[in-house]
């Protein structure tokens, strides 16, 4: 694989509090959890802080139109990536078929202009039509952006500094499924993790971020690609990661060591794929599985810590209107699941039990997010629909972008940013 880079001219929560006045303290523990304090300010990888997609940005309108465009910044291909954030860097992927070209590009917060760019070539292969050539998001932390390229002939890790500078690669062996790669890497203390799953030989993995030396692997027995994005669950004095997959089930690995600290297999193997992410709220673990013409589960895991060491154990699970590609939400004591068929179901973050669920419409491949008391997401052509985050079903507003999207928005301080098939917009809080 050939690496070129450019730098342009500057010319152009279980819900153990019963009062839903807390909601938004637990808002921001839930956005914070497992994530330093300066971190929690950034959006580090893909759904923001742990992947919780939670916002803390304050200002962001509920219904916008063109003039409330802070800038529109053109994409060198496209892709089905989110955009991530650090500081003032804006960091996204994109895809060119025509010229063969993978570009990870650096945008300037505060006027989307390009301030570097790094291109790969790379051969075409199969790949599911709804799937994209740039559809694993950035990770980023205060010294690095990580990027995973997937791809038949090799797929590589590779680390930047800020500034573009490629700092080390990894290379994982080749991605064997007709579908194509879509997971996406995460930072958690000093690592970078990776669930490499797919048709063979797939593995979990750990790099150091700093010299791109790998400090664990944990082979796997489960010969099928899922793109579930792990995360990170506070045990007690150690972090541990949460890893879902159909085949291994949802598993908790000590973050340092690689060790497996428990295990569950709620899924079963008829048809199934996990291709929503994880989420956790204290002992709670969300995790999903399911297949397009089959039954989608999303499964409610408590784990227990104790003296012997940890027990995960089934609390209940949501079979009706269940998301296939969105990834779960939680708001409070509430937990949104926004289907691929344009279904949102609020339910009782503890039980499980229904409050409301309603018809948004559309088709959707994003994950929904939170700002505030509002719940955002962006269907297949582009409307960002937003609804109210309570016991009484609303929609707020909608916003037709004008082109396609099967990405996740992101969150930069007081911005919203929207990534479409060939565009990012972002809208500036007030």
């Amino acid at each position: 694989m050939v690496t070129r880079f450019y730098r342009p001219r500057l010319c152009s929560a279980l819900s153990s509090a019963s009062v839903r006045l807390f909601q938004v303290v637990l808002l921001c523990c839930v956005g914070c959890f497992a994530c330093g304090s300066i971190e929690a300010q950034e959006w580090p990888r893909f759904r923001g802080p742990n992947g919780s997609g939670i916002a803390e940005a304050e200002g962001i309108p509920s219904e916008w139109s063109e003039q409330d465009y802070q800038w529109v910044a053109e994409l060198p291909g496209v892709g089905n990536s989110s955009p991530v954030v650090w500081g003032d860097r804006i960091f996204i992927t994109a895809a060119d078929e025509k010229t063969q070209k993978r570009s990870l590009v650096c945008l300037n917060l505060q006027d989307g202009t390009e301030r570097w760019r790094a291109e790969s070539e790379f051969k075409l292969y199969k790949k599911h039509k709804n799937n994209s050539f740039a559809s694993a998001t950035p990770a980023v932390d205060g010294k690095h952006v990580y990027q995973l390229w997937h791809s038949k002939q090799q797929t590589s890790l590779i680390a930047f500094d800020h500034d573009g500078s490629e700092q080390w690669r990894s290379e994982l062996g080749p991605y064997l499924h007709g579908q194509g790669g879509a997971t996406s890497p995460i930072v958690a203390e000093d690592l970078v993790i990776v669930a490499h799953d797919h048709k063979d030989e797939s593995f979990l993995a750990a790099w150091d971020s700093v010299t791109g030396e790998q400090r664990w692997k944990i082979p796997r027995e489960g010969k099928r690609a899922c793109y579930s994005t792990p995360c990170v669950r506070d045990a007690g004095k150690k972090q541990e990661l949460v890893f879902v997959h159909c085949y291994e089930g949802v598993s908790g690995v000590d973050l340092q060591t690689g060790t497996q600290n428990w295990h569950v297999d709620p899924f079963g193997r008829e048809s199934q794929r996990a291709l929503a992410s994880p989420v956790v709220h204290g002992d709670l673990v969300i995790a999903g599985s399911g297949a397009v013409g089959g039954d989608r589960q999303i499964v409610a895991i408590e784990v227990a810590e104790s003296a012997q060491g940890a027990m995960a154990s089934e609390v209940y699970r949501i079979i009706r209107q269940s998301p296939h590609v969105p990834s779960p939400l939680i708001v409070g004591d509430r937990m949104y699941l926004w289907n691929d068929g344009g279904i949102c179901t609020c339910c009782e973050l503890t039980s499980g039990d229904v409050v409301w669920q309603k018809r948004v419409g559309g088709s959707y491949f994003s994950s929904p997010i939170a700002i505030g008391d509002r719940i955002f997401s962006i269907d297949t052509t582009g409307e960002v629909v937003v609804i109210a985050a309570d016991d009484s079903f609303e929609i707020l507003a909608r916003n037709p972008m004008g082109q396609g999207s099967r990405a996740s928005l992101a969150v930069a301080k007081d911005t919203l940013l929207i990534r479409t098939d060939g565009k990012l917009f972002a809208i500036r809080g007030e």
